[in-house]
């Protein structure tokens, strides 16, 4: 059966890594979060306190990157992947709120972008990858066989992501998460490095309506007609 490259791009809270666990899982292929990367070294960047409210030491993090180390390894106890940041696992540090006001301001840095996309690259050397993010279709993949780009309505976004917040526990406002939803496409979509746009041979979902199958069956046959050659 034909291997291909499936990008799913899109906003912020738009469920694409929920939908690309999903196809990797159905498909037997790898999957790669790209905003977990991102937000690693964000992580690694608040630890060092290199980035606050009242800062960025964007020489300090550059200079650092060389003594950053992320991987993504299996627990095969609970069957996901998890980010480890320099040997140690991070994933729930990486997915808090605090991480999410800062890594718009890290993800735009072309030094922090050109790490991690050689890292990309490498992953998807042999296809069979589902991998999401903000610049997979345009910049790491731009030759994907199926290119998908996610939206959904800001006020929909921010209260999927409230809804999660408040699940795991944290103390946060339904207005601090919209406003951090709308800082983070306002920094996306007008960096200068690789900013969010959609792939001219994308095609766009818009979630704002959609339950979690729906979506699923719809973007799963766009991936089997292209692995069988219908499109």
């Amino acid at each position: 059966m034909k291997r291909i490259t499936i990008a799913i791009d899109g906003y912020s809270s738009t469920g694409k890594s929920t939908v690309a666990k999903q196809l990797a899982d159905y498909l037997d292929y790898v999957y790669v979060d790209s905003g977990a990367m991102y937000r690693a070294i964000t992580l690694f960047a608040l630890q060092k306190g290199f980035i606050s409210e009242s800062h960025f030491n964007k020489i300090a993090l550059i200079n650092s990157l060389e003594d950053i180390s992320i991987e993504f390894r299996n627990d095969d106890t609970i069957s996901v992947v998890e980010m480890y940041l320099n040997d140690k696992n991070v994933e729930r540090e990486i997915r808090t709120f605090q991480v999410s006001e800062y890594v718009s301001q890290v993800a735009a840095l072309s030094e922090v972008r050109k790490k991690l996309v050689t890292i990309q690259h490498q992953m998807g050397k042999n296809k069979a990858i589902v991998m999401d993010g903000r610049d997979i279709g345009t910049v790491v993949f731009p030759e994907a066989e199926l290119k998908i780009f996610m939206s959904a309505k800001p006020e929909e976004r921010a209260s999927r992501r409230y809804k999660e917040l408040i699940e795991k526990g944290d103390d946060i406002t339904y207005e601090e998460i919209y406003k951090n939803v709308q800082e983070r496409d306002l920094m996306d979509t007008t960096r200068k490095d690789s900013p969010l746009i959609k792939a001219e041979d994308a095609i766009e979902i818009d979630n704002s309506e959609l339950n979690l199958e729906d979506q699923f069956h719809i973007i799963l046959q766009l991936a089997k007609d292209r692995i069988v050659g219908r499109v």
